[in-house]
């Protein structure tokens, strides 16, 4: 039988959260900077004190069992709640001090971590940053497991207990193939999707809604129809480039995606259609003053990187 009184230690459930993001014992003791033998001692320790068997472990995979699926998200939120503590007592200066988890969408990592990283280490050098690119809704739960720290990912997001404050907004372009009738112009309409063979993200990305929403506006039909799909919009500019269809980015990836031969860009009349981008934290954290300068850092990167405009 378990010891009903056994209470697990920080360290312990650091263990258990380190394999169960790594899936592999010596890189999670890397991680921690432990030998192999103590953290597996470690883990041994905190699945005997629980009474529960939670990780398997064979000659090619680590796997978390059921068991350790559901102590999961409560092992995370505890050590989260400790390192605030500690925090707190050493008076370190908030939360941009040491490692912090941030989540990206697809659409802005590649555009924005360039310039966003250097910034940061500039800024605030004292940052050990983790990036985890992901869809909007994977990076949500993150947010409210604790697996990431803050995100940056385009407003609206539909999600209770967590704190978005607007950014910066960046206007939407319309790439074609370079000797495409509608290739470098400007001011169009919106009505002029209705007839192009418009290419879309796959589903769960936030950028593929906001192009249905644009062409629902202007009936422009593009579901049901079996058109290509990317997973990726560099992938998506490949195919514009192979003469496959159209596709919308954000500006940010403009320069970026046609630096390549075969792709045009049409830019749209104003207002034009755009997004706004947010940094999204957990309600209680969402007004803490050392996340409102990663804000401010990050509305300068887009600024001087492709133009953005600050909300």
């Amino acid at each position: 039988m378990p010891d009903q009184r056994f209470v697990p230690s920080v360290m312990q459930l650091r263990v258990f959260l380190a394999v169960a993001e790594r899936l592999h014992f010596r890189s999670a003791a890397e991680d921690l900077r432990m030998s192999q033998p103590s953290l597996s001692q470690a883990l041994a320790t905190l699945e005997e004190g629980l009474g529960l068997h939670l990780v398997e472990r064979s000659t090619r995979s680590v796997l978390i069992t059921p068991a350790g699926q559901q102590i999961l998200p409560y092992a995370r939120a505890a050590v989260v709640a400790m390192d605030a503590v500690a925090d707190a007592a050493a008076g370190s200066g908030g939360p941009l001090f040491g490692q912090l988890r941030i989540g990206v969408i697809p659409t802005a990592a590649p555009y924005l971590l360039p310039g966003l990283l250097p910034a940061l280490a500039e800024e605030f050098p004292d940052l050990r940053p983790r990036i985890v690119e992901d869809q909007t809704a994977r990076l949500v739960e993150g947010l409210r497991s604790g697996v990431i720290d803050v995100a940056i990912m385009a407003l609206p997001t539909d999600a209770t207990g967590i704190a978005a404050t607007p950014l910066y907004s960046e206007r939407f372009a319309l790439l074609v193939p370079s000797d495409h009738e509608l290739a470098g112009r400007s001011g169009l309409s919106p009505d002029a999707l209705v007839d192009q063979p418009l290419l879309l993200l796959d589903e769960g990305h936030c950028l593929r809604e906001q192009t249905v929403q644009l062409c629902r506006q202007v009936s422009a039909p593009v579901l049901g129809r079996e058109e290509s799909r990317a997973a990726s919009l560099a992938t998506a500019v490949q195919c514009v480039a192979g003469g496959l269809g159209v596709t919308i980015v954000p500006e940010s990836a403009v320069g970026p995606e046609t630096r390549g031969p075969g792709i045009g860009v049409a830019w749209f009349a104003d207002p034009s259609p755009g997004r706004t981008m947010g940094l999204f934290l957990r309600t209680a954290t969402g007004s803490d003053e050392s996340y409102a300068q990663l804000g401010r850092v990050i509305i300068e990167v887009a600024q001087a990187v492709f133009g953005a405009q600050p909300v």
